[in-house]
């Protein structure tokens, strides 16, 4: 089985304050269902108040994150799941849930992790 990150940026987000607590409830009782279902991995959010860090191979740390990139932010999920089709299908709950698009990634990991 492989591991399927899914994940939205902030700006995705776009609820109406009025909302919140419902989408909240939803996205919840949609991670209480991957859980139960046993493909839960784990998931959270990017704490958008404390400021990335850049390291260097040797060790040197600079304030921000890649100045190239655009800010990783948001919410994500990694569930272990049998097949593509099953991601989607569970993207779909989540994007659901959360009133917004989902983005779907499927990592590909070290035989030594």
């Amino acid at each position: 089985m492989a591991k399927y990150l899914i994940s939205f940026p902030s700006a995705a987000m776009t609820v109406p304050d009025s909302e919140l607590e419902a989408v909240g409830q939803d996205a919840r009782a949609v991670i209480r269902e991957a859980k139960a279902a046993g493909v839960y991995v784990f998931g959270g959010g990017i704490d958008e108040t404390v400021p990335p860090v850049l390291v260097a191979a040797d060790g040197a740390v600079a304030e921000g994150g890649y100045p190239w990139a655009p800010p990783l932010n948001g919410g994500f999920t990694v569930l272990e799941l049998p097949s593509r089709e099953a991601a989607i299908a569970w993207a779909a709950r989540i994007a659901k849930a959360c009133r917004c698009e989902q983005e779907l990634r499927v990592f590909g990991l070290d035989p030594e992790s």
